[in-house]
């Protein structure tokens, strides 16, 4: 079995390159919905909304006084005090690819590893404006080309299992964050239910998930609520699906017990999420609440690290 510490490595080495990327995903719907509000001082309910769903408002706060792009762009991308800036994020996957440096392949290492000194020489005032959408789009093409050389050249042992099982319990929360940032949006203003903003606003979202040309595949009317949200949660083809991910999730934690030979806890805790996801219809969600539902899916993917943690003494 391998060491804990390994596993723990690559786990995290994973799902801080998933984070870096989804950051940016992040950091993308807020500046797009923030170029449809005008405000005297510059700052962006929609921006605020977007740190409120990614649970980075007080840190924020406690440095800035205004929520404009500059600075939450500032603080999103190169913030090192904030722990899940894009910078912290490199910074955290490349030290924890370092740790298993024997574990994990030269194209891998190769990939992190540009991405983290490409990254590390940028200055931030020169990503603002009409450039910041550029530069998220280069933190994601880094996250893709090193997800690339994972699925390309790493051997399906125990290593390849941890790996992406934090990858996908890591895109699993950045989905269902990405979808909380529309309860924010919409927290004061419900009179927006169902507007051009509000199906611009939805609009955005799945482009934030990469998710607008596959959407259209599937539904061929307007854009609805009811379908973007079952499209993230519940479609099982949507790579970046809650469901998706928890069904992946638990292939991993299978692949894990067929190379071990024994079984864990954490792996019937992974199949109980699954199935209440496949099992799942977006009237129930909406009768709960959008917002509710999503915070308790968070708490339980939250849940299922610490058993992961515990089942593999990744402590």
């Amino acid at each position: 079995m391998m060491l804990g510490r390994s596993a723990a490595n690559l786990f995290w080495m994973s799902r801080y390159v998933e984070r870096a990327e989804n950051m940016a995903r992040l950091l993308e719907v807020g500046y797009r919905m923030s170029l449809t509000e005008r405000s005297e001082d510059g700052s962006s309910e929609y921006l605020l909304s977007m740190l409120q769903a990614a649970e980075a408002e007080e840190a924020f706060k406690e440095k800035h006084e205004t929520v404009d792009i500059a600075s939450v762009a500032h603080f999103m991308l190169f913030d090192t005090d904030n722990p899940s800036s894009v910078k912290s994020c490199l910074f955290n996957a490349r030290t924890n690819a370092k740790s298993v440096r024997t574990e994990i392949t030269t194209d891998m290492w190769e990939s992190l590893n540009g991405t983290w000194l490409e990254f590390s020489q940028v200055q931030p005032r020169y990503v603002l404006g009409n450039k910041l959408p550029s530069f998220l789009q280069s933190v994601k093409q880094g996250s893709n080309q090193f997800r690339g050389a994972l699925l390309g050249t790493l051997m399906r042992t125990d290593g390849f299992a941890f790996a992406q099982t934090g990858g996908f319990i890591e895109r699993a929360d950045n989905t269902a964050r990405i979808l909380d940032v529309k309860y924010y949006v919409l927290l004061p203003r419900s009179s927006m239910v169902g507007g051009d903003v509000d199906i611009q606003q939805w609009t955005m979202i799945l482009r934030a998930a990469s998710a607008h040309r596959a959407y259209r595949h599937i539904y061929h009317d307007r854009y609805k609520a009811w379908n973007i949200s079952d499209f993230l949660i519940f479609r099982k083809e949507m790579p970046r699906s809650l469901a998706f991910c928890c069904t992946s999730v638990t292939a991993m934690l299978g692949m894990l017990e067929q190379i071990y030979g024994e079984p864990s806890g954490c792996h019937d805790e992974a199949i109980k999420m699954a199935q209440f996801l496949t099992a799942g219809d977006m009237s129930k969600v909406f009768d709960q609440g959008l917002h509710e539902y999503l915070t308790g899916f968070m708490a339980a993917n939250n849940q299922l690290t610490n058993a992961i943690s515990e089942s593999y003494n990744f402590y």
